[in-house]
């Protein structure tokens, strides 16, 4: 009873130290745990080999010795899966006591006679530490073959969900998710670079919450770091080299999102001085030509060399009208590509005679161009279309204004309509030379030229206008060569809102 109350003592002491010492209820269940594992790894192996010897001393009338040495490794081996390598190598000491004590003579006592009895002590001493050696080898390398499993699993998911992603908020988000479903840490944040500062502290906050902050950087340049708050969990080294090389691959993907975006922004402004380039200088030749017209014109008539009252003024002044009209034009198409450009092009829509629009575009043909024959090829029958009829009639002029630049003079370009099932189609062919296939889909590009810009005049707009206003009417518009010649094509649907014109047809009459 003295001895009891004596431990008792000593147990509560033990207690009131640690409690003054500043140990919390958490140390306290820590240190609990630790003590617990300790017992149940190595007082296991104990109660094992004793339930293994109680079952081999009722049946050793049954058994040979050498087979009684041969049970004993199985609680060694056991001992060995189940708690590792520690606890099979103290019950493969154990078991070579017992065997000497219990089952050789003389019994009960750890003295051996016979030289045999001895060899095969420590025989059986050499087989057990060589047997918990190797289960506990194979175990450990089971444990860290599968953590390494865990890792690269858990490392291609990452990799995997950060390779599609180019913004670098969803970047981030990403890589929170993945640390908090592989670590269940309760709070992850990111904190950027730029937001790091001289007086940012890692260790403990307000709240004594525990505070692991890894960094997040490249070869050349730090990203910030990741910062995990409320971790009670004390990390193993396989954890903290997973948490390491999620940083890393975080830290790539977000300068690759910052390169990429560099990149882009880079290739616009490079496209966009190209443009600008390429519109400076189509603009500036487009309009040294009719303002040296125009400029000289002026200056004849003003000097008084030419008599007011002679076939030289008039000529004169239809070049500076002329002249002003291509001024007009190009402003015009300026504005209509800007317009395109921005979304702001809105048809006003009507039901329109395409018979009546291309009367009005052979009008002005026929008063301007004497190199080339205008041919009109109309059905009998032409339903009405819903167009706008301004912009339509400016496709049609821009349409006939490129087939007089390529095609040779003294040609006949020819304007065709033919009704489909569901569309109107449109067609203006002219004997230009043929275009390579490979530049058929290219000639509606801004700035597009198949010859070069010094030998064909215009803004490299034009095209590109009739493809904006024709998409805009919910039309196509295509080139392509025909054994007649190089044509345009252009359809336009027959309904507007899905509805057809009241007077579905046109009088031939009028």
């Amino acid at each position: 009873m003295k001895n009891s109350y004596k431990a008792l003592i000593l147990g509560f002491c033990a207690v009131t130290f640690l409690i003054r010492k500043g140990y919390n209820q958490e140390s306290m269940k820590t240190i609990v745990t630790k003590i617990f594992f300790f017992l149940y790894r190595y007082l296991g192996p104990l109660a094992l080999l004793a339930c293994v010897t109680w079952l081999l001393k009722a049946l050793e009338a049954e058994l040979q010795i050498q087979l009684i040495a041969l049970l004993y490794l199985l609680p060694v081996l056991l001992s060995t899966a189940l708690w590792g390598f520690w606890s099979g190598l103290l019950s493969g000491l154990l078991a070579f006591l017992c065997f000497n004590f219990f089952f050789l003579q003389p019994y009960f006592t750890f003295t051996v006679h016979k030289t045999q009895d001895v060899i095969t002590l420590f025989v059986f001493l050499l087989v057990a530490a060589v047997v918990s050696q190797l289960i506990g080898q194979a175990k450990t390398g089971t444990r860290l073959a599968k953590k390494r499993e865990w890792e690269a699993t858990r490392m291609y998911e990452l990799i995997t969900a950060l390779a599609g992603l180019a913004d670098e908020a969803e970047i981030q988000s990403t890589l929170i998710r993945q640390v908090y479903e592989t670590f269940g840490f309760p709070k992850v944040e990111i904190v950027k670079q730029g937001q790091l500062n001289k007086d940012f502290e890692f260790d403990l906050d307000d709240s004594s919450e525990r505070i692991l902050v890894i960094p997040m950087e490249t070869a050349t340049r730090k990203m910030g770091v990741l910062k995990i708050t409320g971790s009670e969990n004390v990390l193993s080294f396989e954890e903290l080299r997973l948490l390491r090389g999620f940083c890393s691959q975080g830290a790539l993907a977000i300068e690759r999102a910052q390169l990429f975006k560099s990149e882009n922004i880079a290739r616009v402004l490079e496209e966009s001085d190209k443009v600008k380039t390429s519109l400076l200088n189509s603009i500036s030749h487009e309009l040294r030509s009719p303002l040296a017209a125009i400029k000289a014109s002026i200056s004849s008539l003003r000097s008084g060399a030419v008599p007011w009252e002679s076939a030289a003024r008039d000529d004169l002044l239809e070049t500076i009208e002329e002249e002003s009209d291509q001024l007009n034009l190009l402003v015009g198409n300026l504005l209509d590509m800007s317009r395109i450009e921005a979304g702001g092009l809105a048809p006003k829509c009507q039901w329109n005679s395409i018979e009546e629009i291309i009367a009005s575009v052979t009008n002005r043909f026929s008063g301007k161009s004497t190199t080339h024959e205008l041919r009109v090829d109309l059905p009998d029958e032409i339903p009405l279309i819903a167009t706008d009829f301004v912009m339509i009639e400016q496709v049609l002029n821009n349409l006939i204004s490129n087939s007089t630049k390529y095609a040779p003079a003294g040609t006949s370009i020819l304007i065709r309509v033919r009704k489909q099932p569901e569309n109107l189609m449109i067609q203006v062919i002219n004997q230009g030379p043929p275009v390579p296939e490979e530049h058929l889909e290219h000639i509606f590009d801004k700035f597009f030229r198949i010859t070069k810009a010094d030998k064909i005049t215009g803004t490299g707009l034009g095209l590109s206008i009739c493809k904006g206003i024709i998409e805009a009417h919910s039309g196509r518009i295509w080139a392509q060569n025909l054994p007649e010649g190089f044509c345009f094509n252009i359809t336009l649907p027959l309904t507007f809102n899905g509805e057809y014109p009241e007077i579905p047809e046109v009088a031939a009459d009028g």
